[in-house]
């Protein structure tokens, strides 16, 4: 016989209106088992499990629906499927975890943390230490700016043995302090983690790193010596050493060093321009110009005639007539062709070079400036003087007459009478290739809301970018004065919103603690905290927080949220309960919200239960764990907030009916956009904590986000109808006919084809008429 779905899904709401569960369930059971992709109705069979008491059952249907959404991308609603399931089996790891690395996937550090330690204290208690380790990496991971959390993991390694892991753990530390300027702490981290790995070239570059930057290059240096008289023939070694003998200024020692490393890699040549600019530093010119002879013309072969050139003159700005320098000097010209400038430096070397009685060099200097003028005289006659013309190599000037000549190539391998080149093989500069980093920012137009669709569908805007790119601002329009967006592409940063002064402070504070007020009053113990949680984050502390916060914890009659929703009871709404209380609690003077104010929500933290440690595990290691969760709980901070990823998370939520974590998320959003940012995301989430507070069967608190949406500027006319619409059946569902009219009339007044508008203002009417008489 051929199954009858529809027929199946008939009978079993049929059952469910009847509040026969157990016979509900048996149908939903024929659905799924036909059907195992109908995931609402594994849901819904999960749903009625939990309320029969079918624990174990209900977690394996939504286990599979939240898998599923895992698998296939749908981070947020696997987050509110897992969330489901924490609430039938709390603290169970293998939830936990899941929920953990979804969290980290979405930005929210303090969720992920207190998940993390759920399963880090489940295998502290069965002993599995390593495990344990590991999740606490993890946390660590999370942030990674928190270096004294890295360094206790990094002792929880060692207590295991896990010498890898700690070393690993230390440099990690050890890197974070150096970039945040902490020298000294990181010199003592990257001691500890060479004590682990004493081959490690990273760790031994991050010792020699903060050695320099302590001023103790010579410590770096000694330390690199030792390394490689332990046999290290890393190449990088011998450059760090080389380095850290420039930042030691020790002269003679870089250029030992680099001597070596050029003999390895013809292609190092350069490292001899520092060296030569420390020894300019250090006031010895004459080995300056030595240095640079080395490798004169390795960097003419390499087209490199301009940095030669530029470091020849530094050398002669401090000794304008070092012979030395002068003869590179000509050298450089002559290699470009420059006949004027070498003509001047001829002259200025045969003047240095007669000043110094170094007659060949004088002799040299006339023979080629004779033949580039041929008809200057005095040149003739001063070279007749000396002996005339130098034809042979034999009778070039001999360098070791000079000292400082050492080094700088002989003059008549760049005489006139041989234009070639020597053999050097050509040597291009290094050059580093930098591709330019972007930031592709998607724009996402604002739409325009139809007024003939239900205004419960505005979260369809953000729906569309939750894929996994964030909203950015239009270019042309005002972008958000949080610190939520990157301008990267250089233009100006709107300037952020004034600050508030202290009138519209205590005006804030006042029109908050009234919605404080109200949610006390009608038992909504759990809203009211999270209220005062957010205002305190607001303003700081303050007198009357304290005081509303021992008003709760003082037990007064109350039903709080929660036990409602779970009980699945109904608030009493009709219009003689009502009446009494309406006035004084609902006409609260709300003004305009500055968004910024709204801080972020400390997220749920999981009750710690107290650590039973196994008596396996080392009781310092245990003192480690212990630690370690204090620093992580207490360490509440957390990276720049997502507006899209809380609004996306709390659709999620919606979806699912989780609506108390939906109207958290929704509240975290509000505080992250602002009233005023020319954006609808305010105004989005006021619309969208007005459906969720309807849901939750509150028409009280729905009435208050509504009109906060309704006073939030910049919106259209379309918006603000549908709003007025959905706070005129507010009214209506808490039994204010009077009000539900008066916004009903005003909506009907604006667009008489609005939705059901015409129908529903007179039924109002009707029903008004009705009560009247029956007082009479």
């Amino acid at each position: 016989m051929a199954f009858e779905k529809a027929k199946v899904l008939k009978a079993a709401e049929k059952f469910l209106s009847q509040g026969k569960i157990p016979a509900a369930i048996k149908e939903y059971r024929q659905i799924v088992d036909n059907d195992p992709d109908d995931l609402t109705a594994l849901n819904m069979l999960g749903d009625l499990l939990a309320r029969a008491g079918e624990k174990e059952e209900a977690v394996t249907c939504f286990t599979g629906i939240a898998d599923h959404f895992r698998e296939q991308g749908f981070f947020t609603k696997a987050i509110a499927m897992y969330r489901k399931i924490e609430k039938l089996k709390p603290r169970d790891p293998a939830t936990a975890s899941k929920l953990a690395d979804l969290y980290a996937n979405q930005g929210l550090v303090v969720d992920a943390r207190a998940q993390y330690l759920v399963v880090s204290d489940a295998y502290t208690k069965a002993g599995d230490t390593k495990r344990s380790l590991e999740v606490l990496h993890k946390i660590a991971d999370l942030d990674g700016q928190n270096t004294e959390v890295r360094l206790k993991l990094a002792e929880g390694y060692l207590k295991e043995h896990m010498q890898a892991d700690a070393a690993k753990a230390f440099t990690e530390a050890a890197t974070r302090m150096f970039e945040n300027g902490e020298y000294e702490k990181a010199l003592a981290a990257f001691s500890r983690a060479r004590e682990l790995r004493p081959n490690d070239r990273a760790v031994l570059k991050g010792l020699v790193s903060a050695h320099t930057a302590l001023g103790a290059a010579d410590d770096a240096a000694e330390l690199l010596e030792k390394a490689i008289a332990d046999g290290a023939d890393d190449p990088d070694v011998a450059v760090m050493l080389a380095q850290a003998y420039i930042d030691a200024e020790d002269a003679a020692g870089a250029e030992r060093i680099t001597g070596l490393i050029v003999a390895e890699d013809s292609r190092e040549y350069r490292r001899y321009a520092e060296v030569a600019r420390l020894y300019l530093k250090l006031g010895n010119d004459n080995d300056a110009a030595r240095v640079l002879g080395v490798i004169t013309e390795t960097m003419l072969a390499g087209r490199e005639e301009n940095d030669l050139l530029e470091l020849v003159n530094e050398v002669l700005a401090r000794a304008p007539e070092q012979v030395a320098s002068l003869r590179l000097l000509s050298r450089i010209y002559w290699w470009q062709r420059d006949t004027e400038n070498l003509r001047s430096a001829l002259e200025r070397l045969a003047e240095s070079a007669e000043t110094a009685g170094l007659d060949d060099d004088e002799r040299y200097a006339l023979t080629q400036l004779v033949r580039l003028a041929p008809d200057e005289p005095r040149f003739v006659e001063r070279l007749t003087a000396l002996g005339g013309f130098i034809d042979e190599p034999s009778e070039a000037p001999n360098p070791a007459r000079d000292p400082s000549l050492a080094g700088v190539p002989s003059f008549e391998s760049f005489a006139i009478i041989s234009d070639a080149a020597p053999e050097v093989p050509h040597t291009p500069a290094a050059g580093t290739s930098v591709s330019d980093e972007f930031e592709f920012n998607s724009v996402t137009d604002e739409r325009v809301s139809d007024a003939s669709a239900s205004f419960a569908d505005l979260n369809d805007e953000i729906e569309d970018n939750q894929a996994g790119s964030k909203l950015v601002p239009d270019a042309t329009s005002p972008g958000p004065a949080s610190s939520l967006f990157k301008f990267d592409d250089g233009s100006e940063q709107p300037p952020a919103m004034e600050k508030r002064s202290a009138s519209s402070v205590e005006a804030l504070l006042r029109q908050e603690l009234e919605s404080v007020d109200f949610y006390i009053t009608q038992g909504y113990s759990d809203i009211a905290l999270d209220t005062l949680e957010l205002l305190e984050r607001q303003v700081g502390s303050h007198p009357e927080i304290t005081a509303r916060r021992e008003q709760l914890a003082a037990g007064k009659p109350g039903v709080s949220v929660a036990d409602t929703f779970s009980a699945g009871s109904e608030v009493v709404t009709s219009g003689s309960q009502l009446d009494a209380g309406i006035e004084s609690t609902v006409d609260i003077t709300l003004g305009e919200l500055d968004g910024s104010g709204l801080a972020r929500e400390k997220s749920p933290t999981v009750e710690r239960s107290p650590t039973v440690v196994s008596s396996g595990i080392d009781s310092g290691l245990a003192e480690i764990f212990e630690e370690f969760r204090l620093e992580a709980e207490e360490d509440d901070s957390s990276p720049t907030e997502d507006f899209e990823t809380h609004y996306n998370m709390a659709t999620a939520y919606q979806e699912m009916e989780l609506l108390d974590e939906a109207i958290r998320e929704f509240q975290t959003a509000a505080g992250l956009a602002s009233p005023v940012d020319g954006t609808a995301k305010y105004f989005q989430c006021c619309n969208m904590l007005g459906h969720c507070f309807v849901k939750k069967d509150m028409p009280q608190a729905a009435v208050i986000w509504f009109k906060k949406g309704l006073e939030s500027p910049g919106r259209s006319a379309e918006e603000y109808t549908a709003l007025q619409y959905e706070l005129g059946s507010a009214y209506e569902h808490m039994g204010d006919l009077t009000r539900a009219e008066a916004v009903f009339t005003e909506v009907y007044g604006v667009d008489v084809g609005y939705r059901d508008i015409a129908d529903r203002l007179h039924a109002l009417q009707v029903r008004k008429m009705e009560k009247k008489k029956k007082k009479r």
